[in-house]
């Protein structure tokens, strides 16, 4: 029998104010696809950056092919076979897709031949992106398919994905899933972090459990249910969402004819924008990134202030040129989908980063209420259960999952009328998506209108009453969450409602005239 792939034995790392892994050892088979699977800040990604070699353990060995070996950096896992796609992406901005791919690949290839290489790859994979496209002018789901483009150009023995699938249309999920299978059936190993059970337990067949740093369970999650998984993973499982008839009033927001020309050459032209949102209703945008939603996100915002008054109105005051902070003073908080430079500064501490979007953080004659905000962060904290060591620490020290629950959670306590949220529960475990999700059907049960653009489809259809899509720039007409179907809108996300539209307005109108 040959050796596994990946042995950790004892891998205990510390920082100083938590054991982020503790004694855990781990197998991954050659061909094997292993799951990790654990809450947010349970040591995933700590885990993960060792066996990359990006961080160093303080005790444990590695063996990689029944050889002990030492990574020292990332350079030496690649020299290995060991490719990674981080959550949090490691792109330089002002250089290329192609320049970025590069760094990561045998230098004596041309940029010419690396630039073929990805456009075939992209096209293998249905993983669209331009080459020549400078990394700034992406979103964030463009940037994760870079990532992903780029480990599988390095032909790796050894694949770390952590959650890849969060920008992809369900067939787009269904092609990856098919790449996966067969460079496992090649003998590529896997490691596949993802919080969307349903994934792992159609993809994986092995799976870690970690909480609070420590291997709690091993598992085939072909056999387990998501239930199971859940209480290995959380210690119980996620309470139920209830999610009441609702309650529909007045017109919080109203985006009539929006179209706003790209603001650079790799941007997406928004083409006759307009929809509603009610207070007491939540409606979904669904779209696969790039396609839109960021360009539409800034004009809502007031970050993009281009348009004409009257095509984005707040409680039917014209707003299209008010900047962000006389739009919150109007009751509209927002959060964006990028969590470090834009939800948050990765140096201040978390209650400091109050100062964002918090208008009574500063007092008379610009004097901090430091008391105030240390209370609020404490209790934003605790309401959302965000694992941080207290008020002051800083941003990026938290995990990546448990910063999305405390940016949402300063949004959601300062109690908006009007609540627009980008990929609200993007690499969050399922205990905390369901805490998120929990709170925007209460900020919609107490009569707040609700905006949430997301890619993903199971999130859209568990809280959204009414569903949008956006694709190239345009957005679909409104269906009733009832009466849409997952296949349905992933076809909608490649532009086609056009023909459904028209079936659908046909319906309505003879189901009018039966009445009369």
């Amino acid at each position: 029998m040959s050796p596994p792939r990946l042995q950790l034995a004892g891998i205990t790392k510390r920082y100083p104010s938590v054991v982020a892994n503790s004694g855990v050892s781990l197998t991954v088979q050659p061909g094997e696809t292993h799951a990790v699977l654990g809450e947010n800040g349970a040591g995933k990604s700590t885990l993960m950056k060792i066996i990359y070699g990006s961080v160093k353990p303080d005790e444990g060995s590695i063996a990689f092919d029944g050889r002990p070996v030492t990574v020292r950096n990332p350079q030496e896992a690649r020299a290995l076979g060991i490719a990674m796609v981080f959550q949090h992406f490691s792109l330089f901005d002002t250089l290329t897709v192609a320049e970025n791919v590069w760094l990561g690949l045998d230098k004596s290839l041309p940029l010419a031949e690396v630039t073929r290489r990805i456009v075939a790859k992209a096209g293998e994979y249905g993983l669209e992106i331009d080459p020549q496209r400078p990394v700034h002018t992406l979103s964030v789901g463009e940037m994760q398919r870079v990532e992903i483009i780029r480990a599988l150009l390095t032909e790796p023995k050894l694949l770390i994905l952590d959650e890849p699938t969060s920008v992809l249309t369900p067939q787009a999920v269904q092609r990856l899933f098919v790449v996966l299978k067969k460079l496992a059936s090649e003998g590529c190993s896997i490691l596949y972090i993802s919080h969307k059970l349903h994934e792992i337990r159609e993809l994986c067949t092995a799976c870690t459990v970690l909480r609070g740093g420590k291997v709690t369970g091993v598992c085939d999650p072909r056999q387990e249910s998501n239930e199971s998984l859940s209480r290995l993973m959380i210690g119980a499982e996620p309470p139920p969402l209830t999610h009441r008839p609702s309650n529909v009033g007045g017109v919080a927001l109203r985006v009539q004819a929006l179209a706003l020309p790209r603001e650079d050459q790799f941007g997406v032209d928004l083409e006759d924008i307009s929809f509603e949102v009610r207070a007491g209703e939540v409606v979904g945008v669904a779209g696969v990134s790039g396609n839109g939603q960021k360009e539409l996100l800034y004009a809502l915002s007031g970050e993009d202030v281009r348009a004409a008054p009257g095509m984005v109105e707040v409680f039917g005051r014209p707003a299209g040129r008010l900047r962000p902070r006389a739009r919150r003073r109007l009751g509209l908080h927002f959060v964006p989908e990028e969590r470090l430079g834009r939800g948050a500064v990765p140096t201040l501490g978390l209650a400091h980063n109050l100062l964002l979007t918090r208008d009574d953080a500063v007092g008379a004659g610009g004097w901090l209420r430091t008391g105030r905000m240390q209370r609020q962060a404490e209790a934003i904290i605790e309401r959302f259960k965000v694992k941080a060591g207290g008020p002051n620490a800083a941003a990026k020290s938290l995990s990546g999952g448990n910063l999305q629950k405390y940016i949402v959670g300063r949004e959601i306590d300062a109690g908006p009328k009007l609540f627009i949220v980008s990929q609200p529960t993007w690499g969050v475990d399922v205990g905390a998506a369901a805490l998120i999700r929990a709170e925007i059907l209460a900020l919609r049960d107490a009569g707040c209108a609700v905006l949430v653009v997301s890619e993903e489809l199971d999130e859209l259809f568990e809280i959204s009453d009414r569903l949008h899509v956006i694709a190239k720039g345009r957005l679909s007409p409104s269906i009733d969450r009832s009466a849409a179907t997952v296949p349905q809108i992933g076809e909608w996300m490649s532009g086609l409602w056009e023909g459904a539209a028209r079936r659908n307005e046909k319906n309505m109108e003879e189901g009018a005239h039966a009445q009369a």
